[in-house]
């Protein structure tokens, strides 16, 4: 059941960093607010718009529709451009055979184009037509409609862009202090409903019993338009043909069908590339060489839209509330939060960042086609920064407590001890310390013999480059046999074998003894090479003791804020220190090493030793088995 607790600690681990989570999504969130508001994020949005877009099922062409298409080889056929009013007029007067319920003119006709003007008044004169005018063009003047229609056959055929360049919006009303326009699409629907039930209030335009609300300047994935007027969102029917379309000449020349144009919206305009009435649209600006959707196929969505939305064929387009949307990218910059904290290595972070955006765009898009369109740039951003602030604060953090914990230690540790750090770093260190506790260690204490004597007779540079070899040397076999060097004390030093991660079973202490004794052998190894090359060198030879030493300890931080180190007490560490000093001159090897009965339990007859008998050490009034460790059994 070791498991458990283990999995308790783990659970507990992460519930304390929830806060940590919380005020990094909310500091995330907060960011991502106050960029949206510059309208930063709404070129993401709307590209996010423009793929749903293109991924929801296309309908079949309206068949409440006909667009007469105005083509290359009808403008090659006629020789001019603008087509003449008697063009016009015979194209009107023979669609007009098939009783279409209404037809719209998407062409200009404020200027006579001879001949054929009176003509083409005349069929201007019909209930049925609807002619278009131009509230502001590129050159910031107005075009007006034709002479002699009526205002309510008139409407503006003015489309709006996005700051992108893209068509995604219908504006169906417009209005000034004396004035009010109706757009084409909304001219030629409430023809075809005959329908003069029209409301209009502050927020919102009724059609009969269909509500159409306003488009605010923050709807969806929007931040920074201009919503005067009445918008809608624009639902594109189809990418292609969003109607049955004919050509001019066909009409001309009677080849159409009478059920294609009876009690059908006609609506005739320009297709022909050459006359350049294209726009972008979301579905043209993943392909670089498309030139965009004609102007009249672009009413015509706006028709297809309006007639369906009052037929209920398709749902209105809805938003989230302010409070919804910051819920919204806040919960996502949880699971972000989450993400980082339960990711072990990059690999796992990346994959739960992947898993997390493509649940967002996969949600936004079930909702897209359930007509609603959400943010989806803004959350998919809270969860890469949330848990990439989240990665960055524990790294920092962990440096830091890496740091502490070598500062602690006072010298570097071997990499398995540096791994158990890291894997026990929160529970070692708390408030920035390491707590107390008692353990079972083994420590081991180091010495150079008459160092009093060797250091008179050299300068201190001298023996300090000398001594500094010969302290490396001894630390690189403490780190090697996975002990931490606790402190220098002169030519002495002293290690701790079991720390700061606790040994806590039996063998796990056993494996600490034997590392220690192990140690001081691999340290007379390497003096004895150190001394070969010394001797060559004319510096000093000399003979080392060690005490080691395995029981109780208290170990953790000690001093105050101002400085910090890391304590190993007890009378374990005393009786250590004193094996290492005991009977002196008793040494006829260059590393003396001297162990208790309590180190010699865990050595399993690895070792060769002798018995050196029941020995009262300085200061100490109870006698303590003493052993001389001579060599490793191969």
């Amino acid at each position: 059941m070791k498991w458990f607790p283990d999995r308790l600690g783990k659970i507990y681990k992460f519930l304390c960093r929830i806060p940590a989570v919380a005020v990094g999504s909310l500091a995330v969130t907060g960011l991502l607010l106050g960029v949206r508001q510059f309208g930063w994020l709404q070129p993401l949005e709307l590209a996010a718009y423009d793929r749903l877009m293109r991924s929801q099922s296309s309908l079949p062409p309206d068949s409440r529709l006909l667009v007469v298409a105005i083509t290359e080889a009808d403008l090659r056929e006629q020789g001019q451009w603008p087509l003449s009013d008697r063009t016009l007029a015979q194209l009107l007067a023979e669609l007009q055979k098939y009783q279409p319920k209404v037809i719209g003119l998407d062409l200009y006709r404020d200027i006579p184009q001879p001949p054929g003007n009176e003509a083409l008044l005349k069929q201007l004169q019909e209930e049925n037509v609807v002619a278009i005018e131009k509230l502001i063009d590129p050159s910031g003047e107005s075009v007006p409609p034709p002479p002699t229609v009526p205002l309510e056959r008139v409407g503006f055929n003015d489309i709006l862009i996005d700051p992108d360049g893209v068509v995604r919006r219908n504006l169906l009303y417009a209005f000034t202090a004396t004035e009010e326009f109706y757009s084409f699409s909304l001219r030629l629907s409430l023809k075809y409903f005959a329908e003069d039930n029209l409301q209009i209030n502050p927020n919102s335009l009724q059609l009969g019993k269909t509500t159409f609300f306003a488009l605010n300047a923050d709807s969806g994935g929007y931040q920074t338009i201009d919503a005067l007027g009445y918008q809608i969102l624009l639902d594109y029917r189809s990418p292609n043909l969003v109607a049955p379309q004919v050509s001019l000449s066909e009409v001309l020349n009677g080849e159409i069908d009478l059920n294609l144009v009876k009690n059908k919206v006609v609506l005739i305009g320009s297709v022909a590339p050459s006359l350049k009435d294209f726009f972008p649209t979301p579905f043209s600006v993943a392909e670089p060489d498309n030139p965009g959707m004609p102007g009249v196929i672009i009413h015509a969505q706006m028709v297809s839209q309006i007639l369906d939305k009052v037929q209920k064929n398709r749902a209105m387009f809805w938003f989230w509330s302010d409070w919804q949307e910051i819920l919204w990218i806040f919960g996502w910059g949880l699971v972000g939060g989450a993400i980082a904290l339960r990711s072990n290595n990059f690999l796992v972070l990346c994959l739960g960042e992947f898993g997390a955006i493509a649940s967002i765009f996969g949600i936004g898009f079930v909702l897209f086609l359930h007509s609603g369109w959400v943010p989806l740039a803004s959350p998919a951003l809270a969860v890469i920064f949330t848990s990439g602030s989240l990665v960055t604060y524990e790294m920092q953090q962990a440096r830091q407590q890496q740091k502490m914990v070598m500062k602690l230690l006072g010298q570097q540790t071997s990499p398995e001890v540096a791994l158990a750090l890291w894997k026990d770093r929160d529970r070692l260190l708390k408030s920035g310390i390491l707590p107390g506790q008692k353990i079972t260690a083994t420590i081991l204490f180091s010495d150079i013999r008459n160092f009093s004597t060797i250091s008179e007779q050299r300068s201190p540079e001298e023996v300090m480059s000398w001594l500094n070899e010969y302290l490396t040397t001894m630390t690189q076999e403490v780190s090697r046999h996975h002990g931490v060097v606790n402190k220098f004390m002169g030519d002495g030093l002293m290690a701790v074998f079991g720390v700061p991660v606790p040994s806590k079973t039996p063998a796990e202490i056993a494996v600490d003894a034997q590392q220690a004794v192990s140690c001081a052998l691999a340290m007379g190894d390497r003096l004895r090479l150190l001394n070969q090359n010394w001797q060559s060198k004319d510096l000093p030879v000399i003979q080392i003791r060690v005490g080691i030493f395995t029981g109780s300890v208290m170990v953790g931080s000690l001093g105050g804020k101002e400085r910090l180190e890391y304590g190993v007490i007890g009378d374990s560490v005393n009786i250590a220190s004193r094996l290492e000093s005991c009977q002196k001159e008793r040494q006829t090897t260059d590393c003396r090493i001297l162990i208790a009965k309590e180190t010699l339990v865990h050595l399993y007859d690895k070792f060769a030793v002798e018995s050196w008998g029941l020995i009262t050490l300085k200061g100490k009034t109870r006698k303590v088995d003493v052993y001389r460790v001579m060599q490793l059994y191969e």
